[in-house]
C-alpha cells in the first residue's frame, strides 16, 4: 500500500487561517503585525522567496515590506538598516535576505538582529531558548517540518526517530524540537553524510527526518570544477536516502531542496528542454518515486516542508508581535 502523503500545502493554509484571526486581533488592539525583509540589489536567487512571503504575508492581512538597499552598499550600510528596524516600534519581525552583498559576514549582520524581531529563529538567544525548552520564536523550517509529523496524529512517545543532518538551520534545530517533552519526545538519533553505515541507521528509523541537500552540493561542486576548466568524472546525483534504507510503515519528512538536471547526457552536461534551456527537476533527499510504496506516511518535494516553512515565518511574526504587545 502508498504511504499517505503529507500535504504541506493544505496544513499550511489552515494555520494561515488560524493566523489572520489573531493578525486581525492584533489590528484592532493597536499593534499590526509588521514583517520587514531586508535585502541587498536584487539577486534573482532570493527572488521568489521574496515574492513569496509578500504573497503569504498579504493572504493573512500582515504588513510586509521589503527594505531594498543598493546592490553597492557596504555591510555598515546593513547594520545601520538593521539597527533602525530594532528601533522602531512599529516593526514586529526582521528577516535577512540571502545572499548579501560581496564581503559581507551573514552571520555577524544575523545576530545583530533583535532576538524578538527575529524571526526566523536563528539568532544565538532564540537557538539557546529552544535547547532550554522555552521561546515562542522557532526556527522556520526545522518547526513546519515537526509540525507535519505531527499533524499524523500519531503518538510520539519512545519512537525511534532519526535525523539526517546535523546544520544548524535543519537538523540540530529539528532534535531540540523533538526533544522538548519530558514524557512523550521519541528517541533521536542524529546522522549526517559522513555517518559510517548510514543505512543501519534509517532501516530501524519509525520517523525519518532528512535534510543534507547533498546532491546538490555534489552538483554545484561539479560545475564549479568545470568552470575553472578540470575535467571530472559525472557525478552522481541519485537520493541520498534509496527505498531499500527505509523501514517499512516509516514516516518520513523529506526537509531537502535540490535543484538538479533531469538527466545528464555522455558529456555530463544538463539535457536541454523544449526551449533549450537545462531541464531542471526540484528533489529532496529521498527517492520519492521508490520510497513512497514503503512508508507510512511521506511528504513530497515540492509541496511538503516548503509551504510549512513560510507558515512558520507567519506564525513567529505574529508571535512576536503578540509579545510586543503584551498579549
Amino acid at each position: 500500500m502508498a504511504g499517505l502523503i503529507l500535504d504541506g500545502e493544505a496544513l499550511a493554509d489552515k494555520i494561515k487561517a488560524g493566523l489572520a484571526e489573531e493578525v486581525e486581533a492584533l489590528k484592532k488592539a493597536g499593534r499590526p503585525a509588521h514583517l520587514v525583509a531586508v535585502q541587498v540589489g536584487d539577486p534573482p536567487a532570493s527572488r521568489i522567496y521574496v515574492n513569496q512571503q509578500k504573497k503569504a504575508c498579504e493572504s493573512i492581512g500582515l504588513i510586509y515590506d521589503l527594505n531594498q538597499l543598493d546592490e553597492n552598499c557596504s555591510e555598515q550600510d546593513v547594520l545601520d538598516e538593521i539597527k533602525k528596524l530594532n528601533e522602531d516600534d512599529s516593526v514586529s519581525g526582521i528577516i535577512l535576505q540571502m545572499p548579501l552583498g560581496p564581503g559581507m559576514d551573514a552571520r555577524k549582520v544575523q545576530i545583530t538582529i533583535d532576538p524578538d524581531k527575529d524571526v526566523e529563529g536563528m539568532h544565538p538567544v532564540n537557538m539557546g531558548r529552544l535547547f532550554y525548552g522555552g521561546g515562542k520564536i522557532v526556527p522556520c523550517t526545522p518547526s513546519g517540518a515537526v509540525e507535519l509529523l505531527k499533524s499524523t496524529g500519531i503518538d510520539l512517545a519512545g519512537k525511534e526517530a532519526v535525523v539526517v543532518g546535523h546544520s544548524e538551520i535543519v537538523g540540530k534545530p529539528i532534535a531540540a524540537i523533538l526533544l522538548q517533552s519530558l514524557n512523550a519526545s521519541p528517541t533521536v538519533t542524529v546522522c549526517h553524510i559522513a555517518t559510517k553505515d548510514l543505512a543501519a541507521h534509517t532501516r530501524r528509523a519509525e520517523i525519518l527526518f532528512v535534510g543534507t541537500g547533498k546532491a546538490q552540493a555534489v552538483w554545484q561542486r561539479y560545475n564549479r570544477m568545470k568552470k575553472a576548466g578540470e575535467e571530472p568524472p559525472i557525478p552522481d546525483l541519485s537520493p541520498l536516502i534509496k527505498a531499500d534504507m527505509i523501514k517499512d510503515g516509516a514516516i518520513v519528512i523529506d526537509v531537502a531542496i535540490n535543484r538538479l538536471p533531469k538527466a545528464l547526457d555522455a558529456d555530463g552536461e544538463c539535457v536541454k528542454n523544449e526551449k533549450g534551456k537545462n531541464a531542471m527537476v526540484t528533489v529532496g533527499d529521498v527517492d520519492f518515486d521508490g520510497a513512497k510504496d514503503k512508508c507510512g506516511w511521506i511528504t513530497p518535494v515540492p509541496g511538503g516542508c516548503g509551504p510549512m516553512t513560510v507558515a512558520m515565518l507567519l506564525k513567529n511574526t505574529v508571535e512576536a508581535a503578540k509579545a510586543a504587545a503584551g498579549i
